[in-house]
């Protein structure tokens, strides 16, 4: 295929020898399969940070504060000047998660360098060596499902006890392996001790997990991972192999009616997104 303007630097530097076809294309990025050498391996093409909500770039921001106070005064201003370091921000902050998370050996696309805004990462394959599916797209039984499940929250787990929040977890950025779930697409990442909506974010990423995988095992909608695993955060007992219950009893008398609030318009706002991605996935068929 002709090689994308974007990508052509890499092919003249002999970081990528050839492209073998676009896999993706979404909101954020569009996603090639290229060949490195003897590998194959995908190439993501970050589109500008612009085409995100302000919404979302507010609420995942927050915590990414760097050192540079003319640059975090130009970001709140937003001149072009913060608007630039602003998209460069979002990039990084993809970047960063990814190696930070395959360093603590949760289940991700290992990185394989980053140039010009361009992330290279391994190719994420199947049994029999083709690109492997997303979640969504794969049907199971309710054993698999149960067993699918128990992997996505051990991964969750990992990756709080490294610090971060998915924030946008859902069966659309889940990729299924020959050796089970795989995490991807982490522009949303956020930092757990540094962003108030941390412990929101994550309850929904657990939720969203269990609403899917509830599908084809209902047993799971009775369970409650998300508390669970927060409080054991908060409480500083949180390990990567901690045991699990799904059980968490709820204070009544406890409940932030603002928070509650909050939750709901979230959850409007995750389904209008989830329908979106839906309907990305429809049309890239």
């Amino acid at each position: 295929m002709k090689i994308p303007r974007r990508l052509q630097p890499l092919v003249d530097d002999g970081l990528i020898d050839a492209v073998l076809g676009q896999l993706m294309s979404g909101k954020e990025a569009q996603v090639y399969v290229v060949r490195c050498g003897e590998a194959r391996r995908c190439a993501k093409v970050f589109k500008e940070a612009r085409q995100r909500s302000f919404k979302q770039a507010v609420q995942y921001q927050e915590g990414r504060r760097g050192r540079n106070s003319r640059r975090e005064r130009a970001m709140a201003k937003k001149t072009r000047y913060g608007q630039r370091e602003q998209e460069q921000a979002w990039l990084n902050a993809e970047v960063d998660a990814l190696y930070r998370l395959a360093a603590a050996g949760v289940r991700v696309p290992a990185p394989q360098g980053f140039v010009d805004g361009v992330l290279l990462m391994e190719m994420i394959t199947d049994a029999d060596g083709r690109v492997a599916p997303r979640l969504g797209d794969v049907p199971l039984s309710a054993e698999q499902a149960i067993a699918h499940h128990d992997a996505v929250i051990r991964e969750v787990v990992r990756m709080l006890c490294a610090g971060l929040v998915h924030g946008d977890l859902s069966e659309f950025n889940v990729l299924l392996d020959a050796e089970g779930p795989v995490i991807i697409d982490l522009p949303q990442a956020v930092d757990a001790a540094g962003n108030n909506s941390a412990a929101m974010l994550l309850r929904r990423d657990v939720d969203n997990m269990r609403a899917h995988f509830g599908r084809f095992a209902p047993a799971l909608h009775d369970t409650d991972y998300g508390r669970e695993i927060w409080a054991l955060f908060e409480a500083g007992e949180l390990h990567p192999d901690s045991p699990l219950t799904g059980r968490f009893a709820v204070d009544p008398a406890a409940v932030d009616v603002d928070e509650l609030v909050t939750l709901i318009e979230d959850a409007r706002e995750q389904e209008a997104w989830r329908l979106a991605r839906l309907r990305e996935a429809q049309d890239e068929e």
